[in-house]
């Protein structure tokens, strides 16, 4: 069964193709491929985030509070008609990343994060989630809002898979067309061979990462894929300009 619970810290670094390739093949001594990177692969992710018609949840996220919130529907790949898929609901509380998921197909994943609606209880549900999501949506009027892919190659410590290692590239959104199902086209969010790295602990990170870091001169930055789109909507005039976070 898919880990449906989170716990961790996550630190974000933006590197180009050469960085990445300097860091990944020192992190194969240590760590291992994803099962789904096997043979040098990438896999996709797909998301549909949801907020409210005044895009309340990525606003006060991006004003850097103690605690934000997130609501998105997650797949793997482009789902079909009937595929399961994950609505998440993730929290960052001063700085540590609680996600809570729960299994749903993907027409009830719409109706649920759109009408708030209970949806019928079935057995690959995580019934707890599904209960703390329903209340979550009581405290907010939801709508998709923006679609976000990325193609992913993921790490995990042989000794700690607690430890993983992320890189994404080709991270790609829209504001139109907002079905996963649809397909998973978008612009660009980063620019032509950037990747953007996350190291996701429970706990601190092992010296030997730290200290491969510090050698390869990466340092840790602010990084969120929703909330670049949400200012690069704004930049664009997509849209309207409301009082923005500094």
């Amino acid at each position: 069964m898919a880990i449906e619970v989170f716990n961790r810290y996550e630190n974000k670094y933006v590197m180009d193709s050469q960085a990445f390739a300097a860091i990944y093949n020192r992190l194969l001594a240590y760590m291992e491929p994803d099962e789904y990177n096997r043979n040098d692969r990438f896999y996709s992710i797909s998301n549909l985030y949801y907020d409210t018609e005044h895009d309340t949840l990525i606003r006060a996220s991006l004003a850097k509070p103690k605690y934000k919130e997130k609501l998105r529907i997650r797949a793997y790949g482009v789902p079909a008609e009937g595929a399961k898929v994950y609505l998440e609901l993730k929290k960052k509380v001063f700085g540590l990343v609680n996600k809570r998921r729960t299994a749903l197909k993907l027409e009830e994943a719409y109706a649920f994060a759109g009408t708030g609606s209970l949806p019928i209880l079935r057995e690959y549900m995580n019934i707890q989630v599904v209960r703390e999501i329903e209340y979550f949506l009581q405290r907010y009027k939801l709508m998709p809002k923006v679609y976000l892919a990325y193609d992913r190659i993921a790490l995990f410590a042989k000794e700690n898979r607690d430890l993983r290692v992320t890189f994404d590239t080709n991270i790609r959104s829209r504001r139109y067309d907002l079905r996963l199902e649809q397909g998973d086209y978008g612009e660009q969010l980063l620019g032509d061979g950037q990747w953007l790295m996350e190291v996701k602990a429970e706990k601190t990170i092992p010296i030997w990462l730290s200290r491969l870091l510090s050698e390869l001169g990466m340092f840790r930055m602010s990084f969120s894929k929703y909330g670049n789109e949400y200012r690069r909507a704004l930049a664009n005039g997509v849209l309207a300009k409301e009082k923005m976070p500094v």
